[in-house]
């Protein structure tokens, strides 16, 4: 029996196993004995879930990373490390600026403890969020490491793979939190836009999402 090939995909802030988007993709592509798609709930800090998303690429050697909003942090950095194609859902680049512009807010008593409870994930495997100084602060350097890890591919591997999709209808471009902008500036013109939300739906799953998806893992070939 040939092996199967394996695709990370790398949650949103307070996602995990049971996301909507890696469930449709697991449900969709549950016939084809070529691929596989894995997801798992990780830490909320960086720092941590960095170690926890090496360890799963060091047991899977996944063949493409996927990565959902501020999942996209990791999925890039992670994807540049190994050379292997990233495709990316809603990224949202610039989340840890605002985290590390706004992270003194969390110094303030009853602060931490509000924002946790009105970005209470849904029930579930879901991620655990919890808004502290320190974790804050720590997404600029995850930032940073995740640009420095992709500008290093670059220079190994020109032909190194990275595509995005963006909602037309995104609230979190008004706010720059998803930015198209900031995508060109480091990718150019490797994305396309769905006329949806930040939270890509089923049918642009089925229709955009799992044929490009298999378009990357041609190319890799």
């Amino acid at each position: 029996m040939k092996e199967r090939i394996n695709i990370l995909y790398i949650h949103g802030m307070g996602g995990g196993s049971e996301s909507r988007i890696p469930s449709i993709l697991k449900d969709a592509l549950a016939s084809d004995d070529s691929v596989r798609i894995i997801v798992r709930t990780y830490d909320f800090d960086p720092e941590i879930a960095s170690g926890q998303i090496a360890s799963w690429i060091d047991e899977l050697h996944p063949s493409l990373i996927i990565g959902e909003s501020l999942g996209s942090i990791h999925a890039l950095r992670f994807s540049s490390d190994i050379d292997v194609p990233c495709l990316l859902v809603s990224p949202a680049l610039n989340t840890p600026l605002y985290f590390g512009l706004l992270c003194w807010l969390a110094l303030i008593p009853g602060v931490t403890a509000y924002l946790d409870h009105i970005y209470k994930p849904e029930e579930g495997d879901r991620q655990k969020l919890h808004f502290t100084f320190s974790v804050m602060r720590k997404y600029l350097r995850h930032r940073r490491r995740a640009f420095n890890s992709v500008e290093d591919c670059l220079k190994r591997n020109p032909s190194q793979q990275y595509f995005a999709f963006f909602g037309t209808h995104d609230h979190y471009r008004k706010s720059g939190i998803v930015s198209i902008r900031t995508w060109k500036k480091h990718f150019g013109n490797s994305f396309e836009l769905y006329e949806g939300t930040h939270f890509m739906e089923d049918e642009y799953v089925l229709s955009m999402l799992i044929p490009k998806l298999y378009i990357m893992l041609n190319n890799k070939k």
